[in-house]
C-alpha cells in the first residue's frame, strides 16, 4: 500500500513499474509529465514526504507504506498552494509542460533549505545559506525548461519564500 494525495492505492504487482508510470497509467494522475524517462529534465519530480524525486528513476515498489505527493494533491478543495499561484502571477511557465515538477521541486527545495542542505554555491557550509537568486538558480538547475521561463520560475519562488533574498 502506498498513499498518494492522502489516499491508499494498490501497489502494482509487478515490481518493474517505475513510480512515474505507477502515477500516470495506473493512477491515472496525468499532471506529473514524462519528459527524458531518463532523470534529466526534472519534469517527473514529485514529493516523497518531504523530500523531492525523479519518478522515472524510482520502482512504485520502493515506497510502500510511504507518502506520495503529486501536483494534483497540493491544492485543497479547489484552492491552489501558494506556489500554484504564484507560478501564475509571475509567469513561471509559458507551455506548461514543465510546471508541475517545477512547483513539486520548489516545494522539495525549501525544506532542503530548511533541513540546512548546502547547495553547490552555498558560500559557507558551516552557516545557514543565504538563499539568493543565485542559490535558488542553482538549486533549481534539475528541473529544465524548454520555453525558458526561468525568471518568472525564480520570481515566483522568491514571491512564496519569505526566507529568500530577492
Amino acid at each position: 500500500m502506498i498513499f498518494v494525495n492522502g489516499l491508499p492505492a494498490q501497489l502494482p504487482s509487478d515490481a518493474r513499474v517505475s513510480l512515474l508510470d505507477f502515477l500516470r497509467d495506473h493512477l491515472r494522475l496525468s499532471g506529473t509529465k514524462k519528459g527524458c524517462n531518463q532523470g534529466a529534465c526534472g519534469a517527473c519530480t514529485i514529493l516523497a514526504g518531504s523530500e523531492r524525486i525523479l519518478s522515472c528513476l524510482a520502482f512504485a515498489a520502493q515506497f510502500d507504506g510511504q507518502s506520495i505527493s503529486t501536483i494534483e494533491g497540493l491544492s485543497v478543495e479547489g484552492v491552489l498552494h501558494p506556489l500554484q499561484r504564484a507560478f501564475v502571477e509571475y509567469d513561471g511557465f509559458q507551455c506548461g509542460y514543465c510546471t508541475p515538477g517545477q512547483i513539486c521541486s520548489a516545494i522539495g527545495m525549501r525544506a532542503e533549505v530548511k533541513r540546512g542542505i548546502p547547495s553547490y554555491v552555498t558560500a559557507d557550509l558551516l552557516a545557514a545559506a543565504a538563499v539568493d537568486r543565485n542559490e535558488l538558480r542553482e538549486r533549481m538547475s534539475g528541473n529544465l525548461c524548454r520555453c525558458g521561463a526561468y525568471n518568472g520560475i525564480i520570481d515566483a519562488i522568491i514571491a512564496v519564500d519569505v526566507e529568500v533574498e530577492p
